[in-house]
């Protein structure tokens, strides 16, 4: 077993790149294309977050990044594989492993990273605790959001206790909430880093045992701040592109979401203020009605 330190990147197929790196402009990550493929990234030091191929549409990989280029060679002995040289943006290495469905696990390590971005200008929240801007009017554009980073993405799996076992054996991942359908079955987990006392997101990966079957279920992209959230709302919204379910905060995580669908149905999620735990913080377990809820927003899509 390794420890990764979070999730890196997502790779899709797509037969049109000239159509998805409009939606992925408008989603707000920043794209090139290099080696007959796509590549998207945030403002954050991340070479590269988000991959199409050109093909058949589809769920490709996950990637997981690891600690250091050791882990990555450890995990690569435990799996009788030898570490790749990753060729893509930043470099490193990989190894490749498939879960209990199969989904292609990318795991990485040693990238080099890429030069952060600048992120927009700051101009505080006057809220009736606190003044903080000051002469200052806030003007926040329409522009779309400013993705800074993958923060997580979710698999619908075939059998959840057996996917449960398998990305906490091969990558040290904590229970953050697990769903119980009843107090004899569980069908699902939020699962976060163990990074010890450094604090990390409530969730990186999320299984659901999902009555459809295994599948890629959707990943999620931290923007600045909500201001930001709906400005990117708004240029989705304005450009044509098809919602999904927001904007709201959830329940379980805390975090301000806003789901949206890609040309060819996957789904994409801009998130902002989302809670971190260390690993003191322990376990705790959440129902089906807990998953679903939000504190504020609309109530979920049926066929979410």
């Amino acid at each position: 077993m390794i420890k990764i330190e979070d999730v890196s990147h997502v790779v899709f197929r797509a037969p049109d790149l000239d159509l998805m790196e409009r939606f992925l402009a408008d989603f707000g990550l920043v794209t090139w294309r290099e080696g007959g493929r796509l590549y998207a990234r945030g403002l954050g030091p991340a070479p590269f977050v988000h991959v199409t191929e050109e093909g058949d549409p589809g769920f490709v990989a996950l990637g997981l990044r690891a600690a250091s280029t050791a882990d990555v060679a450890d995990l690569g002995r435990a799996e009788g594989q030898e570490p790749q040289v990753l060729q893509r943006p930043g470099g490193g290495v990989s190894v490749t492993l498939r879960d209990p469905d199969g989904f292609a696990v990318e795991v990485v390590a040693g990238q080099t990273a890429a030069a952060a971005l600048p992120l927009p200008p700051l101009t505080g929240w006057n809220s009736a605790r606190d003044k903080t801007r000051l002469r200052t009017p806030k003007r926040t554009g329409r522009a779309a959001a400013h993705v800074v980073r993958l923060g997580h993405a979710v698999l619908a799996v075939s059998d959840f206790r057996r996917s449960e076992r398998w990305y906490k054996d091969h990558f040290g991942f904590i229970t953050s909430d697990e769903i119980a359908a009843s107090p004899e079955m569980s069908v699902g987990a939020f699962l976060r880093c163990d990074r010890g006392e450094t604090p990390t997101d409530h969730h990186t990966l999320f299984l659901l045992q999902h009555p459809g079957g295994p599948r890629f279920h959707h990943a999620a992209f931290e923007v600045v701040d909500v201001d930001d959230l709906l400005a990117g709302h708004e240029r989705l919204g304005v450009a044509g592109w098809t919602p999904e379910w927001g904007v709201g905060r959830h329940l379980l995580g805390s975090q301000v979401f806003d789901y949206w669908r890609d040309p060819w149905g996957n789904t994409l999620e801009h998130w902002t203020d989302g809670d971190l735990f260390t690993v003191a913080d322990g376990s705790r377990t959440a129902s089906l009605s807990d998953l679903m809820a939000v504190q504020w927003g609309p109530t979920p899509p049926e066929a979410l």
